[in-house]
């Protein structure tokens, strides 16, 4: 797969970024550049190779979900968080309609 010239144009109108023609020219060599390499990797043999989502393990430290583990910030609040709002409603904050 290799782009030309409009291609580049069509990619940069749909990108909303204006380019010059001299800029345009430059940018071809370095797409198709770019979708060589993707093709290239594209050869590789990954059969029995386990897809990974990092480089490095990664273990997520987690906590408990404990609701008013921090008084601070716990829960029970309620009436303390809707007291600042300008329209409260059922329990939640109150926002204009935005949809008729």
């Amino acid at each position: 797969m290799s782009v030309d010239k409009a291609t580049v144009a069509k990619i940069a109108s749909l990108a909303r970024i204006r380019m010059d023609d001299d800029a345009l020219e430059r940018m071809v060599p370095e797409l198709n550049g770019i979708l060589q390499w993707v093709e290239q990797l594209g050869e590789v043999d990954v059969t029995g190779i386990e897809p990974m989502a990092a480089v490095i393990p990664n273990t997520l430290r987690l906590r408990d979900d404990v609701v008013d583990a921090d008084p601070l910030t716990g829960g029970g609040k309620q009436a303390d968080v809707l007291a600042n709002a300008p329209a409260a409603e059922h329990g939640f904050f109150g926002v204009p309609k935005v949809i008729e």
